[in-house]
């Protein structure tokens, strides 16, 4: 079982649309995935998930929610809360979620007060720092996935630290703009002061009861997101062209040439790590939300029209090549 998180510090790049398909193509091709949302606005949950279900994640007796999981080690009153994984639809047989919660951003006041401690060996503190990584295991195990994916928020915070800690592999989407270049930046320099960091709290730990995550996530490549399509030879209009020529020697200055003398950095045998391209899909994607399944399966029944269910159809072509990597990986 791999872990891969769907991760960029500048917000608006379409990670959450674009993990959901993946998602769902991978169940299609006989992978059971887990879903993990670990970004407090909870908008893969919303996708995922009716108003209702979502709601009784959150109940603190029965939920399911990450934060209901992680609520006992946050309150050092006991270690993580061992709840089922939900099916996100009896159409997909083989696609689950561990739903958000609004209220899992208490936990990254917890994950940064105890980060020196647990730099310092400190065994209570590590259950803090890998409580994610170790339900993502459990549930996992429980399902029998053949990968998990975590959906991340926007920040170089403790909680993604922690995430990220907890992961095989990393994928950046990114959008064509000047911020999301400019993302990139520290984006690099964060994860080599992280690794350094978390092998200090493997070498400090002494006992043998808490597992505890590698921390040194692998970067997969980026996915160019949300640009307006044209016949060109970018395939994008000019204006998107003139920064998203930039985006792959940002990539390779900011964040590979960091990573790969660590060795945290995948191999393709291209010398070249955009892994795809997925294009504004616009007015279709709130039929796709309303409807809580992919772009690619809505038809008329879910209000689609005209060359609408053509585009829509035909949009899967955007994620098969992101997903053919992502199987030779898992």
């Amino acid at each position: 079982m791999k872990i891969v998180s769907i991760f960029n510090n500048k917000g608006g790049v379409g990670k959450t649309t674009y993990m959901y398909h993946i998602a769902h193509l991978l169940e299609r091709r006989k992978k059971t995935v887990l879903l993990v949302d670990l970004d407090s606005q909870c908008n893969l949950s919303a996708y995922s998930m009716f108003d209702s279900d979502l709601e009784k994640s959150w109940k603190k007796d029965r939920g399911n929610s990450i934060w209901n999981a992680l609520e006992p080690v946050y309150e050092r009153l006991g270690d993580i809360k061992k709840r089922r994984p939900s099916l996100i639809n009896s159409n997909y047989p083989n696609l689950y979620l561990i739903p958000g919660d609004v209220l899992l951003s208490n936990f990254e006041d917890t994950l940064g007060n105890s980060w020196t401690s647990a730099k310092g060996g400190s065994a209570g503190d590590l259950r803090v720092q890998s409580a994610i990584y170790r339900l993502v295991l459990w549930a996992a195990e429980k399902v029998n996935a053949d990968i998990a994916m975590l959906d991340l928020g926007p920040n170089l915070g403790a909680l993604n630290r922690s995430a990220l800690a907890a992961s095989n592999y990393f994928i950046v989407p990114m959008s064509p703009d000047l911020f999301s270049i400019r993302g990139t930046q520290n984006l690099g320099s964060k994860l080599v002061l992280w690794n350094k960091e978390w092998e200090q709290c493997k070498n400090s730990y002494t006992g043998n009861s808490i597992k505890l995550p590698n921390g040194k996530p692998i970067f997969l490549g980026y996915v160019m997101q949300q640009h307006n399509v044209r016949k060109t030879e970018s395939g994008m209009t000019k204006g998107w062209s003139i920064f998203g020529n930039q985006v792959e020697k940002a990539v390779r200055d900011n964040i590979i040439s960091k990573l790969q003398p660590l060795g945290q950095v995948h191999d393709w045998g291209t010398d070249f790590w955009n892994i795809g391209k997925i294009p504004n899909l616009h007015s279709l994607v709130p039929y796709s939300l309303n409807a809580r399944k992919p772009v690619f399966d809505c038809k008329a029944k879910d209000g689609l029209t005209g060359e609408h269910i053509t585009r829509a159809k035909k949009s899967i072509e955007n994620f098969t090549s992101i997903v053919d990597k992502l199987v030779q990986v898992i």
